[in-house]
């Protein structure tokens, strides 16, 4: 599992170096290849292959009109790329990703459980300000026995 936040940073080629503690786990479970994507361009999503591979089996289930399933793939094929880990532990952001969520210099890279989230510190920040956890929010997660 994937859990924490470490600071890293994107250099100039647009490469993420990965926190040793996420690389480590990574490396255990899942091979150096990866699919970096968004679903909407305001941080980078870093799925290991295998994990990238179920959410893709689950959607070619659903019919090729399904207007939800389209407006997913669309913006994960924009914003994605499938990438190598090298062998000093960075990936490449791809270029419209980096452009859109602001990738370059220091990043915060959180574990989501079964894949990363990178994001601009800046904008993370004020992501967590914007949308506070709710009391709606409180209830679901009591339900669910969190």
């Amino acid at each position: 599992m994937l859990r924490g936040n470490y600071l890293a940073t994107v250099d100039e080629k647009g490469r993420l170096k990965i926190p040793t503690v996420f690389r480590n786990a990574l490396l255990e479970d899942y091979t150096n290849e990866f699919y970096v994507t968004s679903p909407n361009g305001d941080s980078a999503r870093i799925y290991p292959m295998a994990e990238w591979v179920k959410i893709e089996e689950k959607l070619a289930r659903l019919s090729t009109f399904h207007r939800t399933k389209k407006k997913f793939l669309n913006r994960t094929n924009y914003f994605g790329q499938v990438v190598e880990m090298d062998n000093q532990g960075r990936v490449l952001i791809p270029a419209p990703l980096r452009e859109a969520a602001q990738m370059k210099g220091d990043v915060a890279v959180l574990g989501q459980l079964l894949y990363l989230d990178v994001w601009n510190n800046d904008r993370f920040m004020n992501d967590i300000k914007s949308n506070p956890l709710t009391e709606e929010d409180e209830k679901i997660l009591e339900e669910l026995g969190i």
